[in-house]
């Protein structure tokens, strides 16, 4: 998301955009997206800084850390950035803040269910619909 200095009113103003997870490279082999991130921002500036309020939202497409159930885990975060102006800069590009602030979101070990009984060892039944044959549970 970029936000041009000049068009940032004295009472503040409003930006939004859809961004594709693709274009922050926040997709990995684990955690995909379900459709686009929604951005909103509320820029204010104050003579030689701008302030930007911000809120991300979105889904997160990942699987369960138990049974590899593939699981949706929403976001919707707010944040307040704050970045130093001068005359010469006419363009925040904010990026790679939004970036850091999803990626510190990712959850560290997703479940399904907090009671997820997980996978058997043995043959690899998913052990909440049920018990296995194997005699391993």
């Amino acid at each position: 998301m970029k936000i041009s200095i000049n068009q940032i009113s004295s009472q503040g103003s409003v930006f939004e955009e859809d961004i594709p997870p693709q274009s922050l490279d926040l997709e990995t082999g684990i955690i995909k997206f379900k459709g686009p991130i929604r951005a909103k921002a509320y820029a204010t500036r104050i003579t030689n800084a701008v302030t930007v309020e911000l809120n991300l939202k979105g889904t997160f497409l990942l699987d369960c850390g138990r049974c590899l159930k593939e699981i949706e885990i929403g976001l919707d975060k707010e944040v307040r950035l704050s970045y130093p102006v001068d005359r010469f800069i006419r363009n925040l590009d904010i990026d790679p803040d939004i970036r850091e602030e999803i990626m510190l979101d990712y959850p560290l070990k997703p479940l399904c269910d907090e009671a997820c009984k997980g996978l058997c060892p043995k043959c690899g039944k998913n052990l909440n619909e049920g018990g296995c044959s194997c005699g391993a549970t």
